[in-house]
């Protein structure tokens, strides 16, 4: 079974064979790092909506999230783990997650185009995902991304010391199924640092089969819903990598890193502040 089996707590990339136990509390020090970190995934990110457009591949998004993340001093956090070849995930309308980009993936009008990347600064990560309306889209697609990034957001606004991690998870859920959508459950988000991955686990929608984390200052999340417009189910490609839906419906995501503060957050891939 290869890294990307489809179980119940994936996160949205495999978690490293070697890492530190238990979930890491950041020192003021180490949150200015992830800061910075964060600071790069975010203009790289901020840099990709503005360029995009039909005609382009994802190869030469791909390219330029490379070249930008080394010439502000950071090292692609994706390219290389676990083997995949790439600085960013680049997934198409009905690719949940994982794509790998391609000098064959032309960029079209109508695409719903999720860029996904990473940067490792100094010791740390950022982590953030978009997704992108190319040009004109259907009105379910334009939905969908809305709500996509309005569920993250709603998970955001429950992020604090002192609250649970399903707290957020019922918030993602309930916005998303308000709305006619589902939440894909083979990926959530994770814990962020010193690896890409880390604990917890931050699950998207309420369950039982994992402990409910209570959350403290310091602490740095991964908060990335993913949502389908169709099935819930997902299946993998041959390539190991890339995800998509079963039924061939539209698929957004969304992603932050998030550090939790006493008396709330802050969101360290914040786009707006780059």
């Amino acid at each position: 079974m290869n890294i990307f089996s489809q179980l119940l707590n994936q996160p949205a990339l495999p978690s490293p064979k070697k890492q530190r136990r238990g979930i890491e509390i950041k020192s003021a020090r180490e949150i200015e790092v992830m800061r910075e970190a964060s600071r790069i995934v975010a203009t790289v990110l901020k840099e990709i909506a503005a360029i995009v457009e039909p005609g382009m591949t994802t190869a030469d998004l791909d390219a330029h999230a490379e070249k930008r993340i080394r010439e502000m001093e950071a090292v692609p956090s994706f390219k290389g783990y676990h083997g995949f070849p790439a600085s960013i995930c680049s997934s198409i309308n009905n690719e949940v997650v994982h794509g790998i980009p391609s000098r064959k993936k032309v960029i079209r009008t109508g695409d719903v185009l999720k860029v996904d990347t990473g940067a490792y600064y100094q010791g740390f990560h950022g982590d953030s995902c978009i997704t992108i309306a190319v040009g004109t889209v259907t009105p379910e697609a334009a939905r969908l991304i809305q709500v996509a990034e309005e569920a993250l957001y709603k998970g955001i606004e429950q992020v604090k010391a002192g609250a649970y991690l399903l707290d957020l998870a019922g918030a993602i859920e309930d916005h998303v199924k308000a709305n006619g959508f589902v939440v894909v459950e083979d990926f959530t988000g994770h814990g962020v640092g010193r690896n890409l991955h880390e604990e917890p686990s931050v699950f998207n929608f309420r369950t039982h089969s994992m402990p409910n984390v209570k959350l403290r200052a310091g602490m740095t999340l991964a908060i990335e819903p993913i949502l389908n417009a169709g099935s819930k189910f997902t299946r993998t490609l041959a390539d190991r990598w890339t995800a998509v839906t079963v039924d061939n419906s539209l698929s957004a995501q969304f992603e932050h890193t998030v550090l939790v503060t006493d008396d709330g957050y802050e969101i360290l891939t914040d786009r707006t502040r780059v």
